[in-house]
């Protein structure tokens, strides 16, 4: 058997390619939208991908199977729930894909219905030979975790509520995923730093054993304390999860890689002027803070990149890249992984433009938590996530986590003075150059974010 895990770091997102060394034939599970690594070492281990697998619809990226069925002609594959706007192969619950030969032995992966985190959810048992009493390992999507269960509150189906989306989760957990052996491997969609649930671990596989021994959601307990337990505290839901989900659903154009156009600041500042064009800053953070151009927004590529991105800037927004020489690509390629396909070009070398036009240059307003004390008429606003600012927040702040502040914008007041802070100072930055962009005059963030408040009072 071939079997290798791919996972992105700047999305904590996994992918995997089995296959059958024997007869050549092979499964891709839930690529991302960039396949030629996938094409090149199934080739170079003398593998065919007949099928491309998701175990979902996701909603946390764009998904490659369109691009990979179009450079393999591999059949794309979900769950026997699933309603897409292209030809797919449904999946029944107990199903089996044989890669092996005629004779029925080799690699063989069972479908398990795992409906839950979305209705068409599916975790694929991985057997080298199909009747190995011990799986080798189960794909688990989002329904499993390392650390955590898939959320039930992302996109729940029409008509049905997160409570029922997490009753039927706990079915899928207990009836299919811990009837598994102990000693199964589980290889999760996910790990730490996702959306996708609130507790995942940043380890990337571990088995049905620990699971069932360390997973806080998979501990003894009636059926509504679980149900209460992962609908509440989750993450606040990035801005574009419903277009990449839209996108996965009903197709999208295949990806067209390519370094973007070099543009002049004149060019930059008509395309924002007159297109509407979001001028994204993906400098280092100490480098946009000391300067940057007014009305830019910020996402480092040192950090989340592509999802803070699509937190701060409406999907279908025109862009124009602010980035270190030679980082212009992989900008474009990460913001290709979410949808956000719309990169009209580059500025070359923003620092030195800067240094140029001295009249467009900003620098941001910082501050310490100490500087806070005795001020008045200040819109005090924590932009981290419920579960963080539940556990300890500077008094009386706010919470507008930075996913939702674009939408929640019109709930400040542009003309007082607006503190932002988050955890250690990054998602603050972020959240005032959004407000910025929109307009607000009066805004800064907090140095070190609430480590520091911490820090200090230990």
């Amino acid at each position: 058997m071939h079997f290798a895990q791919y996972y992105l770091d700047c999305l904590s997102q996994a992918s995997y390619l089995i296959g059958d060394e024997t007869t050549g034939r092979a499964v891709l599970v839930d690529p991302r939208r960039d396949t030629d690594e996938y094409v090149r070492d199934a080739e170079a281990a003398g593998l065919r991908i007949e099928l491309v697998v998701e175990t979902h619809i996701h909603a946390d990226f764009l998904s490659g199977h369109l691009e990979l069925a179009r450079a393999t002609g591999a059949t794309v594959c979900f769950g026997e729930a699933a309603e897409t706007g292209f030809p797919i192969r449904r999946l029944r619950d107990g199903e089996r894909i044989q890669l092996g030969g005629d004779d029925g032995d080799g690699v063989t992966l069972t479908v398990l219905a795992t409906p839950g985190h979305t209705l068409e959810s599916i975790c694929l048992v991985i057997r080298e030979h199909p009747d190995d009493e011990v799986p080798f390992g189960v794909l688990t999507g989002d329904t499993l975790f390392v650390g955590d269960v898939g959320r039930p509150d992302l996109l729940s189906a029409a008509g049905h509520s997160p409570e029922d989306m997490a009753a039927r989760l706990h079915h899928s957990l207990h009836t299919k995923l811990l009837a598994l052996p102990d000693a199964t491997r589980v290889f999760p969609a996910h790990g730490a730093g996702s959306a996708c649930g609130r507790s995942l671990s940043t380890e990337t596989s571990s088995t049905i054993g620990d699971q069932r021994r360390l997973n806080y959601a998979l501990q003894p307990m009636p059926e509504a304390d679980f149900v209460r337990l992962v609908t509440a505290g989750q993450p606040a839901t990035p801005g574009y999860f419903a277009h990449d989900a839209a996108l996965n659903r009903d197709g999208h154009p295949l990806l067209e890689p390519g370094p973007p156009t070099a543009l002049t600041l004149d060019e930059a500042l008509a395309a924002r002027d007159r297109q509407g064009a979001a001028l994204l800053d993906c400098r280092p953070l100490t480098a946009y803070t000391r300067a940057h151009l007014a009305g830019s927004f910020h996402t480092s590529l040192d950090t989340r990149f592509a999802e803070y991105t699509g937190s701060v800037v409406a999907p279908g927004t025109p862009i124009v890249l602010l980035a270190d020489p030679g980082a212009e690509q992989e900008a474009r390629l990460r913001l290709a992984r979410i949808g956000y396909d719309h990169v009209l070009g580059h500025l070359p070398d923003p620092t030195a433009v800067l240094e140029r036009c001295p009249a467009l240059t900003r620098h941001s307003h910082r501050i310490r938590h100490e500087e806070l004390v005795g001020e008045r008429g200040v819109q005090l606003i924590d932009v981290r996530n419920p579960a963080e600012y539940e556990a300890g927040a500077l008094p009386g702040a706010r919470n507008i986590p930075l996913a939702g502040l674009r939408h929640r914008i019109g709930e400040l007041d542009p003309d007082r003075p607006v503190v932002l802070y988050c955890r250690s100072g990054n998602r603050s930055v972020i959240a005032a150059a959004l407000l910025e962009a929109h307009g607000f005059g009066d805004v800064c963030d907090v140095v070190g974010g609430y480590e520091a408040v911490a820090a200090d009072a230990a």
